[in-house]
């Protein structure tokens, strides 16, 4: 009928308009984000961020570096590290690094054949100037460390050298002329080799020597020592009383330890000067003593305060039979007193 078609068209007419309004709605609402959006990247329209670079001289636009040296201090990670010479050459020439030397830098040329640089020098002769000991050792300041160095004979040292450390080699023999010229030389350590014997000048002409360590070698003499010697050290050596001269230590006034066990004495080096603090005499072949070893007989007021440490263990000694050879120390020697 014309009144239901009218009714139909209006119905169909209001769900049009409600659509067409909803459609109408979201789409504002977007424009109005996308407007925004637009407004707030007007300042970067003419930013060209493909070919936009950090540099230095933006940098400094972007973040404040004045202050940056107060917020981080790094002074104490970085110490510095003075060397005297130069490091150890390597025994194997082919695993030197390649630091990629040009034309300008000359190649070190190593030697080819094995062994010390330099010959030992002929006795009575001055070192060199050059420092070919700092071409086989380890140069620090006025200390030569030449350990576990494969060496035979022991090499010219710098003049000024103070300390030396040749442990763990194969140097056989100390000749007299080793050591010419060394006025400052306070330390020799040349523990662990295969010394046999030693030239009687081979020290005793060092003014400066305090400290002359010798154990694990294979001596059978003791060498003469400088007046200025305070601590010998030749334990686990080979040494007879024959190869230790008569009254060797009574003169040196500045001794204060001598440690010679694991020898082959038979008896006790006296005499012992007074400024020995420590004597070390185990492990030897030592059966008797005299009462005059170490006090005076004569003199029972005598009071030895320094010497505190006398080892006789491993001996066959019986300490208990010589009484009177103990009443100036302040403590018995340490033994068999049975």
């Amino acid at each position: 009928t014309p009144a239901g078609c009218r009714m139909w068209t209006l119905a169909w007419l209001g769900m049009a308009s409600l659509c067409l309004g909803a459609a109408w709605a979201v789409p504002a609402k977007e424009r109005r984000k996308v407007e925004k959006s637009k407004a707030d990247l007007t300042p970067y329209e003419n930013l060209d961020l493909d070919n936009y670079d950090l540099t230095l001289d933006n940098y400094g636009e972007i973040l404040d570096l004045s202050n940056y040296e107060e917020l981080y201090d790094y002074g104490d990670l970085a110490p510095k590290i003075e060397v005297g010479t130069l490091a150890p050459r390597p025994k194997d020439p082919e695993i030197l690094p390649n630091v990629g030397a040009t034309a300008e830098t000359p190649k070190l040329q190593l030697p080819t054949t094995p062994g010390p640089m330099h010959p030992a020098p002929i006795p009575g002769t001055p070192a060199p100037p050059g420092l070919p000991s700092c071409l086989l050792c380890l140069c620090i300041g006025t200390s030569v460390y030449c350990d576990d160095a494969d060496l035979e004979h022991i090499p010219r040292l710098p003049p000024d050298t103070t300390y030396l450390y040749a442990r763990f080699n194969r140097i056989g023999a100390v000749r007299a002329g080793d050591f010419t010229g060394l006025k400052k030389l306070k330390r020799i350590d040349l523990s662990s080799n295969s010394i046999s014997w030693a030239d009687v000048d081979a020290f005793r002409l060092l003014p400066s020597l305090q400290e002359l360590i010798l154990p694990e070698n294979r001596l059978t003499a003791l060498p003469e020592l400088p007046l200025s010697i305070v601590r010998l050290d030749a334990r686990l050596n080979r040494i007879p009383s024959t190869g230790v001269r008569p009254e060797a230590f009574r003169d040196l006034k500045q001794l204060q330890f001598l440690h010679l066990s694991d020898n082959q004495l038979d008896f006790i080096p006296a005499p012992l000067p007074e400024s020995l603090r420590s004597l070390h005499l185990q492990n030897n072949n030592i059966q008797t003593m005299h009462e005059d070893t170490f006090c005076d007989s004569q003199d029972h007021s005598q009071i030895r305060r320094a010497l505190e440490d006398i080892r006789l263990d491993g001996n066959p000694i019986n300490l208990s039979l010589f009484p009177d050879a103990y009443f100036c120390l302040p403590r018995l020697p340490t033994g068999r007193f049975s």
